[in-house]
């Protein structure tokens, strides 16, 4: 494919590539995203996923928030795909200086890359709220109901939910690496969620390119744009 040769010789000339992605890079997982037809915005619940997800409902009602919690956001038999193996690749290489990633499974970690950015966090992090004490995502999954420490507090997966701002120090080396960037690819998102979407603006370079499966805004600002499952286009790249 043309566009794919294109990839292929922009990342064979460059040494300082930032890739940032979004949940299209995990849907080909098996982990769905939120805004698709088959997304979990478009599946009905009680409440709309984006009220069961914010910081107040969080507050207010942690047991309706862990039920959906459990069942619609941690994939913990997802593996990583070719766009994950091939970012690990490049990063192994020395041209990959960062993946700054809005997804919150791992699958950059689990898949071998270092240098991950998590914006919204991570359902492998939780922590108790009173004691501040660490868990991982298995004490999560087997406690029953609303997850409590040992000292009596309700955990919390450290995830940026509505309502909560992102991490400034993790958003700020996201714009670090991105101003530095020769290449940014950005893959796999619609560029819809703010802030985050708002890094593409930080990019001065000339080799910006696009990979997602239906267009986005910022389709217009990008050196190449390539319309297709993200998994296929770094699974025919030579690395």
């Amino acid at each position: 494919m043309k566009t794919e040769n294109n990839l292929q010789n922009i990342i064979s000339l460059s040494e300082n590539i930032v890739f940032f992605g979004g949940a299209g890079v995990s849907t080909e997982s098996g982990i769905p995203d939120f805004r698709s037809v088959d997304g979990l915005y478009n599946q009905k619940y009680k409440y709309p996923p984006e009220t069961i997800i914010s910081h107040s409902f969080f507050m207010r009602n942690p047991e309706e928030f862990y039920d959906f919690y459990k069942n619609k956001m941690i994939y913990l038999s997802a593996k990583p795909n070719m766009a994950h193996i091939k970012l690990r690749e490049l990063e192994k290489q020395g041209k990959l200086k960062a993946v700054i990633t809005q997804n919150i499974d791992g699958l950059h970690q689990m898949a071998g890359s270092k240098n991950v950015l998590e914006l919204h966090g991570s359902v492998h992090r939780n922590y108790c709220m009173k004691c501040s004490k660490f868990y991982d995502v298995d004490a999560v999954m087997k406690n029953q109901g609303v997850p409590k420490c040992i000292c009596g507090g309700t955990i919390k997966p450290d995830v940026v939910l509505y309502e909560e701002a992102l991490d400034n120090g993790i958003f700020d080396k996201a714009i670090e690496y991105i101003t530095k960037a020769d290449v940014l690819i950005i893959g796999g998102t619609s560029l819809g969620v703010y802030p985050a979407a708002g890094l593409i603006n930080y990019y001065k370079g000339n080799k910006l390119v696009l990979i997602n499966k239906s267009t986005t805004s910022m389709d217009y600002k990008a050196n190449l744009v390539i319309h297709d499952s993200i998994g296929e286009v770094f699974g025919a790249l030579e690395i």
